[in-house]
């Protein structure tokens, strides 16, 4: 294998973690929530600096007991731990998900490509063609999962830049022509395109047991495969259409401005103008985890911290086209060798009269010569 190949498929994959080993974790931009709680921290050091003012010159004491702050502090605590912890489940389980409908098609497209054939010979062109358009289809699968979840209709839409700068859908030809031609979408009267394309594919499984491709048992195990990759499908849906119920982030909101409220008054007999930096470390702080966890409760947008969607797709439809290159050229060597036999004089057919099963090639080898 070719070194720069090695070092392609090494980095793809490798977990990549953008502050490793430097010291961007300090910065403000590129996928840190600093600008989302800026207004907060800003506003109750504000408020903590007129709290130690009228403590300092206007009033005796505005002070509170110190002893309140532990308790609430604990009701913020598992507020925001279960937050954070459902938010992140929601994007741990999408990327699972996500895994899941790539898997399914990897098993799909590698069992169509094995076994689309009949020992008594080679699948003719229109058989051919059928197996392609059906390892198209599975590839603009992953394409229509992400255009629906982000509620951006259409069957053509651009890889990575969905919407132009006009806000006018960009037409993108390499998804489009992974559809079958004619299609017609129906997502203004409710139906999904990746359920819609499944249709295609279940049909095609039929007609591979119709033509002896697929016995009984292969047939089940790919549609147990296509149902995995639609219980993946309706996972996600399930995520990017189900909020946190507004009560609780509104009352999660509350209770932190509450309590960043009130600590200033438990800090001031005892800090005085320290009360200031404390009070907005702490709101930085707290702030920051309820925003880390708004970022990740829809994790199938452009944010920088979402599922990076459009990188697994492209990568996706980069791996099945490989496969699906390999497979026209097994196909074309096996036309070549079929004319190459029609050639010959007969010598080469069996003696006894008995026909030899056709074995195709197998994929990936350099020289691939009929068995």
């Amino acid at each position: 294998m070719d070194i720069g190949l090695i070092i392609i498929v090494k980095a793809r994959i490798r977990i990549f973690y953008p502050l490793e080993g430097n010291l961007e974790v300090l910065r403000f931009i590129k996928g840190a929530i600093h600008g989302a709680i800026l207004l907060p921290a800003i506003f109750h050091a504000i408020f903590s600096a007129l709290v130690v003012w009228l403590d300092r010159y206007i009033f005796t004491t505005v002070g509170l007991p110190n002893s309140i702050i532990p308790s609430l502090s604990i009701v913020v605590g598992l507020m925001l731990v279960f937050r954070n912890q459902t938010s992140y489940n929601r994007f741990w389980d999408g990327r699972n998900a996500i895994n899941t409908i790539y898997t399914c098609i990897r098993n799909l497209v590698r069992t169509i490509v094995t076994n689309g054939y009949t020992t008594k010979g080679p699948p003719t062109a229109a058989e051919k063609e059928d197996i392609e358009r059906t390892i198209r289809i599975l590839m603009a699968i992953p394409f229509a999962v992400k255009n629906h979840l982000r509620a951006e209709w259409g069957a053509a839409w651009a890889l990575g830049n969905d919407v132009g700068e006009d806000g006018v859908a960009a037409y993108n030809p390499d998804y489009a022509s992974l559809l079958p031609a004619g299609l017609e979408g129906h997502e203004d009267e409710g139906l999904g395109l990746p359920f819609q394309l499944t249709f295609f594919v279940d049909g095609f499984i039929k007609r591979g047991v119709e033509r002896g491709w697929f016995n009984a048992p292969g047939a089940s195990q790919m549609q147990a495969q296509l149902n995995s990759l639609m219980d993946a499908y309706g996972r996600m849906e399930t995520i990017g259409l189900t909020p946190i119920p507004v009560a609780h982030l509104i009352h999660q909101k509350q209770v932190l401005a509450l309590f960043c409220c009130v600590l200033p008054f438990g800090m001031v007999d005892d800090m005085g103008w320290w009360t200031v930096p404390i009070v907005s470390l702490v709101t930085f702080t707290l702030y920051g985890i309820e925003g880390i966890g708004s970022q990740l409760e829809d994790p199938f947008g452009y944010d920088r911290n979402d599922i990076k969607m459009d990188a697994i797709v492209g990568d996706a439809k980069t791996e099945i086209d490989v496969v699906l290159s390999e497979w026209r050229r097994v196909m074309r060597s096996v036309e070549v060798d079929s004319r190459v036999r029609e050639q010959t004089d007969g010598s080469d057919a069996p003696k006894n009269g008995a026909e030899t099963a056709f074995i195709p090639p197998d994929m990936f080898l350099k020289v691939r010569a009929m068995r």
